[in-house]
């Protein structure tokens, strides 16, 4: 079911030329402890003023917008969630054109599913969505993520929290990616 949407995905968003990547449980599944998702979470590098050829590639891709009034919606959340009928499939197209998504989004891995090259997160990149994000779930992802990816680049990754603490008036998202770190790293000492 996933892996034919996905690869829907990697061959509408790019002829419509709408820079993207795959995050949330998705990218989870390459990077870290695999678990029940029943979503796709996709960053499109675009702000909403790219709504109606997102709309457009909804009908391309035989997804439903999960949403009443879409505008307003959409200009509220910048999310457009959609559900595929034919399996239940939630995907959030989540509009996005910061400085750091764009560079995210420049440094996603391309992986083949079902013959198509799909846009994932990277590693780090996963991880700075899912600190900024803060659940206890997110907050154990990262953990797996961290013991399974041994090379990562972690100045990168702490780069980014100190501008997004920096930005939120310090919510601590680099002292918490720390304490996840120091407890990964004391569990393999």
């Amino acid at each position: 079911m996933f892996k034919d949407l996905l690869a829907r995905i990697g061959r509408t968003l790019p002829a419509y030329n709408i820079p993207y990547m795959i995050i949330g449980g998705q990218a989870l599944l390459l990077y870290g402890e695999p678990r029940l998702t029943k979503d796709i979470d996709i960053t499109l590098g675009s702000n909403i003023d790219r709504l109606p050829e997102v709309l457009h590639l909804l009908d391309e891709l035989s997804l439903e917008p999960a949403t009443e009034d879409i505008e307003d919606f959409v200009r509220r959340t910048m999310v457009l969630p959609a559900l595929d009928a034919a399996t239940g499939i939630r995907v959030d197209f989540i509009f996005s054109f910061t400085p750091y998504e764009r560079e995210a989004i420049a440094r996603s891995r391309k992986v083949s599913v079902g013959g198509e090259n799909v846009a994932f997160a990277a590693a780090e990149d996963l991880i700075i969505h899912k600190i900024f994000a803060g659940r206890p779930r997110d907050l154990e992802d990262v953990r797996s993520i961290l013991l399974r990816n041994p090379s990562r680049d972690l100045d990168y990754i702490r780069q980014w929290l100190r501008e997004f603490d920096a930005a939120e008036q310090g919510q601590g998202f680099l002292n918490t990616f720390e304490e996840i770190l120091k407890s990964v790293s004391d569990s393999l000492a």
